[in-house]
């Protein structure tokens, strides 16, 4: 029966599909940590108490990169290259969600507009990494090679969806909030576009190195295409609301380490 966990535990079991599974992870994650680094260098002054925020949710997502990395190194693998198709974080600049790199490697300080940008563009990748994670946690999570991974990388995302609701809930008292709803839902319709091709470009990878019988890809496809009609239709709605989080002030503190992994 093609499930999610008989899926993952397929790739996970494979160290083609395992080593490509990791270097797009870490790849993804070590680009969210860079993005965030520049973000709180150049947060504007009328909003500089966010910068420790900011700077903690960076020291996360690289932390996460090191924990993939780490990961490959204990089964004896070298990152691999992340195809272009697979990259989810270049995709969506292409597609104008967030806040392009062009800007971010200048030395100019960003506008209180662009914070309400890579808040809501954030919320939105947030939820996405969250609900992966939470699917990882359920399947894995007590996986003797990756769940401890899963299990702490999940914590960090929950944070992370909870400090997005609760800084854009924040803004939206302060004048922000029709801004706010029009990226939320222009990130979200994208979003889901860029999910749905990434997904089906990484099951075509991951089928050629487990060598999968064209009706199990077939169907692997069609079931992509399925959610993707879902989240167009409505589904989408569930990464745009926003409301108090029962984590307050998730990132107020300083960046958890990851013993045994980096």
């Amino acid at each position: 029966m093609l499930s999610a966990r008989s899926l993952f535990q397929e790739i996970v079991d494979h160290d083609d599909s395992f080593q490509l599974f990791c270097s797009i992870a870490a790849s993804g994650e070590s680009q969210g940590g860079w993005e965030n680094a520049r973000i709180a260098a150049l947060v504007p002054d009328g909003m500089r108490d966010l910068a420790p925020k900011i700077t903690r949710h960076g020291a996360d997502e690289d932390k996460h990169g090191r924990i993939f990395s780490a990961l490959l190194r204990k089964r004896g693998l070298p990152p691999v290259p992340v195809p272009p198709e697979t990259d989810y974080t270049m995709l969506l600049e292409r597609r104008g969600i967030g806040l392009a790199h062009e800007k971010l490697r200048r030395e100019q300080a960003l506008t209180e507009e662009d914070i309400v940008v890579y808040l809501a563009h954030s919320r939105v990748t947030e939820q996405r990494a969250a609900d992966q994670m939470a699917m990882l946690v359920k399947y894995f999570g007590d996986h003797p090679e990756v769940g401890k991974a899963a299990r702490m990388i999940s914590n960090d995302e929950d944070n992370h969806l909870a400090y997005c609701h609760e800084e854009l809930l924040r803004l939206a008292r302060e004048g922000h909030g029709p801004a706010i709803q029009r990226v939320l839902r222009e990130s979200a319709l994208v979003e889901i576009s860029v999910y749905r091709d990434v997904s089906l470009a990484v099951m075509d990878h991951m089928g050629r190195l487990l060598r999968w019988p064209a009706p199990k890809a077939a169907a692997l496809v069609a079931g992509i295409r399925g959610m993707y009609a879902y989240e167009r239709f409505s589904g989408w709605h569930r990464m745009v609301d926003l409301r108090p989080p029962e984590r307050r002030n998730a990132l107020g503190g300083a960046a958890a380490s990851a013993p045994g992994f980096a």
